[in-house]
């Protein structure tokens, strides 16, 4: 599946209030999902002695999926494509990487 049809996909199931003018909602579920994936990171830690079977590898790789969901909603809403967001953050680390600043502090290191 390419970057286009997987954004084609999230629009038919971009079910909140105003989709294609509202940042607000999907960066709010952005930062939820997100949350969820530490969750259960966490619990793998507390209750699975930070074991990660099948089962939890699992769970983890589908809050994974809804991180990815919001971020390509969040495109959209500031009016790039899904993959124009991953070309400009290849180009960004990339860039980075040619200049050695992988590490440190800042966006524009």
């Amino acid at each position: 599946m390419t970057f286009e049809e997987y954004q084609k996909f999230c629009e038919k199931t971009a079910v909140y209030p105003e989709h294609g003018k509202n940042l607000i909602y999907p960066t709010l579920g952005l930062i939820g999902e997100a949350g969820e994936v530490a969750e259960k990171v966490k619990k793998l830690i507390r209750d699975n002695n930070n074991v990660l079977d099948e089962t939890v590898r699992r769970e983890i790789a589908k809050e994974v999926g809804d991180v990815i969901w919001y971020a390509c909603r969040c495109s959209v809403e500031l009016g790039f494509s899904f993959e124009e967001v991953v070309q400009m953050n290849l180009e960004k680390l990339r860039s980075r990487l040619e200049r050695e600043k992988l590490h440190g502090d800042g966006d524009n290191r």
